[in-house]
């Protein structure tokens, strides 16, 4: 086995050669645990698999390698807790760790909220989804967007 230089060591040889493949508004799903990817990925999504991975981890290692996508408003998505939830008060204390990287990586543009069934037909349309293993209740999955010039599921 060959070890490049500079590559962070969560970031398998699949999830790799899935960033090296995307283009130009293609985005990236990565998903906790109960996320339904094999169904996603079943209308055209490559699935990964990260399972022991954790979605901020991942993160942190992809945007030391992938620019975010300046020509959007909000280069990165998550989604968005449903009703029921919001009336409970329920915080995502996670979302601050993902604004965190993000900040630090050059984007200072606020998470966008996507709805629930809305995340799952948009997620239906990226590139990939990576598989994690995080566990998250409520299940939040976040998008990543590539680079156009530059370019996450719910946690």
């Amino acid at each position: 086995m060959v070890v490049l230089k500079g590559i962070p060591s969560v970031l398998s040889p699949d999830l790799l050669y899935v960033l090296a493949k995307m283009g130009h508004g293609d985005e990236l799903v990565f998903a906790d645990a109960n996320f339904p990817a094999s169904s996603v990925c079943a209308c055209g999504p490559k699935e990964i698999r990260a399972d022991g991975l954790k979605i901020p981890q991942l993160l942190e290692a992809i945007l030391k390698l992938l620019p975010l996508d300046t020509y959007v408003p909000c280069p990165a998505a998550v989604m968005d807790l449903v009703d029921t939830d919001k009336q409970k008060g329920l915080s995502v204390p996670v979302w601050e760790i993902y604004s965190n990287l993000l900040n630090q990586a050059g984007c200072k543009s606020p998470l966008e909220k996507v709805e629930r069934f809305a995340f799952y037909e948009r997620a239906k349309k990226s590139y990939a989804v990576v598989a994690t293993g995080y566990v998250f209740i409520p299940p939040f999955l976040f998008f990543l967007f590539k680079m156009s010039g530059l370019f996450v599921n719910k946690s």
